[in-house]
């Protein structure tokens, strides 16, 4: 028994590395039509990560929110020149390559620049921007830190995956480097005191010390550090990188993005320094209305899956069936031996490379399974709390096995383990936020959209923490109150 189970679980892993390495090395092969597919579907998706004002941020529109930027308008007029329309995908900075190399943008732009170790696994444009190194401080600092070189035994936070992070890494000796992926966290950091300063692009460094009062930015001085902006394609996209940098020409020939594009960008930075903290709040009560209702419906369809999954699989792990004891063993082990932000991230960029899976149906269907595991494991410990004389007697009785589960088994075995199930819902619910980091537009994608466009640190966080203990704290008192329902009328 236990070699099946072994020899089952190898297979299950062993397919999965095949699909997640093989799918991409055909495609990378295949002959380049990417032009003539843009064309085809009429429109083009480009990759960012809006957290890098004024390239790229989130403000309002409408009610509801954005994506703005210099960056954005470049990607505007390269749609224009191919005759198709423009849409932006949202993520973090570090899982903008993987979705590219995933196919799941047609292009990445976001202040990128080009690395050897980028090159190698994608292609990049001509240089559509150029920017200096800064470092964003604390005005108390301004006399300590006059360069890089006085960076020295301090701490220092880097955006993830940046080649700021790269330049500070190897150019400067002794600093303890703190890594994070949003730059709002690392501004957070800056502020309280966890880190001494920011190497940032001066352009960025620039718009977040204006909205920051207490921030200043000094010139890094560190030599070969100009930031020279990009934009990156799938490996082998020859025709559409050719058509883009048509674009880029005439955009660097009139010098578009310092004229054009970075002023049009300008108008959507939101200036709240007049107002206090709640009023911003309040203007953004529909970003954070929208990511209740996004987040709610995760919960809600993932925990009613999660469920389903659950009863299938401990019914199969109480199998005396090897083939399905070992499926479920498998399959429960698995799950529970990853993080679950993985399973999302291979959910949307794994499997996405075979179909093409929206963002907010990968999120579910990882959680979704995710809750499965957790929950098959609660339904089996309540089955096997109920006594073997149950199942006896109602096998004395007439009723079959299938019928003595379905009628006295798992309504007792429910009973037993209703809190276990309402603390899964709660804690589902919170789990939901990892679903932002592939664009999903629940609370915490939200409220790092309210971060960046009101450079307000931690008003954002207290109210998405008010409203998931609103939500948690509801769904405890109902849950509460059904299990005293259920257990109307039992011995005490």
């Amino acid at each position: 028994m236990k070699h099946s189970v072994l020899i089952t679980m190898l297979l299950m892993i062993a397919t999965l590395f095949v699909t997640a390495f093989t799918v991409p090395s055909v495609q990378a092969s295949a002959s380049d039509n990417s032009l003539q597919q843009i064309k085809q579907k009429g429109y083009i998706v480009m990759g960012t990560a809006p957290d890098y004002p004024p390239y790229e941020f989130i403000g309002k529109d409408n009610g509801g929110s954005k994506v703005y930027g210099a960056d954005i308008e470049l990607g505007k007029a390269i749609a224009k020149d191919l005759g198709v329309k423009l849409k932006v995908k949202s993520m973090g900075f570090d899982s903008l390559l993987v979705a590219l190399q995933t196919k799941k943008v047609d292009m990445v732009i976001a202040g990128m620049n080009e690395t050897p170790e980028r090159a190698k696994s994608v292609d990049f444009s001509k240089t559509y921007y150029s920017s200096g190194l800064s470092l964003v401080l604390n005005s108390a600092d301004d006399k300590k830190i006059k360069s890089y070189k006085d960076l020295q035994g301090k701490t220092i936070g880097a955006q993830i995956g940046s080649v700021q992070y790269d330049a500070v890494k190897k150019g400067i000796k002794n600093i303890n480097l703190k890594g994070m992926e949003n730059i709002n966290d690392l501004i957070l950091a800056l502020k309280s005191g966890k880190i001494q300063a920011i190497p940032l692009d001066t352009a960025v460094a620039q718009a977040y010390a204006a909205h920051n009062p207490g921030l200043k930015i000094i010139d890094a001085k560190m030599p070969g550090q100009e930031s020279s902006n990009k934009i990156a394609f799938f490996k082998g996209a020859t025709s559409l990188e050719n058509a883009a940098n048509k674009t880029i020409d005439k955009v660097n020939k009139d010098n578009l993005y310092t004229k054009k594009f970075v002023p049009a960008a300008a108008k959507h930075i939101t200036n709240n320094k007049s107002q206090s903290q709640f009023e911003t709040m309040w203007q953004y009560k529909n970003f954070f209305i929208s990511g209740i209702e996004y987040t709610m419906i995760i919960s809600v369809v993932s925990v009613f899956f999660g469920i389903i999954l659950g009863i299938i699989f401990a019914l199969m792990r109480l199998s005396h069936n090897w083939l399905l004891h070992s499926i479920a063993v498998c399959y429960i082990e698995f799950i529970r031996g990853t993080p679950q932000l993985v399973q999302i991230m291979f959910i949307y960029f794994g499997l996405g490379t075979i179909v093409n899976v929206p963002a907010l149906t990968s999120g579910i269907i990882a959680i979704s399974i995710n809750s499965g595991a957790y929950v098959a494991e609660i339904i089996r410990g309540g089955i096997n709390s109920i006594s073997d004389g149950q199942s006896e007697a109602a096998l004395s009785l007439g009723l079959s096995k299938k019928q003595s589960m379905q009628y006295i088994v798992l309504p007792q075995a429910f009973k037993n383990i209703w809190p276990a199930l309402g603390n899964e819902l709660v804690t589902l619910i919170k789990d939901s936020s990892l679903a932002s980091v592939i664009g999903v537009g629940e609370l915490m994608y939200q409220m790092r959209a309210v971060q960046a466009d009101t450079y307000l640190g931690v008003a954002p966080i207290a109210v998405i923490m008010v409203i998931y203990f609103v939500i948690t704290f509801t769904i405890s008192r109902i849950m509460k109150h059904l299990e005293g329902k259920i257990s109307h009328g039992t011995n005490d």
